[in-house]
């Protein structure tokens, strides 16, 4: 019996996504964290120190895709939660609640992750993230031109 190879495609790439985002909000509702407020925490995290409102917002609306009143009222919910303060003016940062938080849940994601990879040649995880940086950039591209 042969079998058809599965072609790369929307509906490959969305089931991926899904799955691996539903393994995250899996360990992310044990914290009370949504995904939104994970991904905004994450760029907090991964900062150089504070960073400016607009900044962090506009990175989650990069990465999201959603608008920048959503993204203002993640980075709210983070502010309120103490997992992330005020810094001067109109800057953010991460809180040591926060940052806490970021290292719960990215140690508990790892063996996840790690488990979902494991045996995967590295020139295939190569290929596949080349592709994926791709379809990402011409689907951005589209969507910078749809929204002009």
């Amino acid at each position: 019996m042969t079998t058809t190879p599965v072609l790369l495609g929307p509906r490959v790439i969305a089931l991926a996504h899904y799955a691996g985002r539903a393994l995250l909000e899996n360990v992310l509702a044990r914290h009370g964290v949504s995904f939104q407020q994970s991904v905004t925490l994450r760029l907090a995290a991964v900062a150089e120190g504070p960073v400016e409102r607009e900044r962090i917002a506009g990175d989650v609306v990069a990465a999201l895709k959603i608008d920048a009143a959503e993204a203002h009222s993640v980075v709210d919910e983070l502010v309120s939660a103490g997992l992330l303060a005020p810094h001067g003016s109109s800057g953010v940062r991460i809180t040591d609640a926060g940052r806490e938080l970021f290292a719960t849940t990215s140690a508990e994601t790892a063996p996840l992750s790690a488990r979902v990879y494991a045996g995967i040649p590295e020139e295939d995880l190569a290929v596949a993230g080349r592709v994926l940086t791709l379809i990402t950039e011409r689907a951005d591209a589209e969507l910078a031109a749809l929204t002009r």
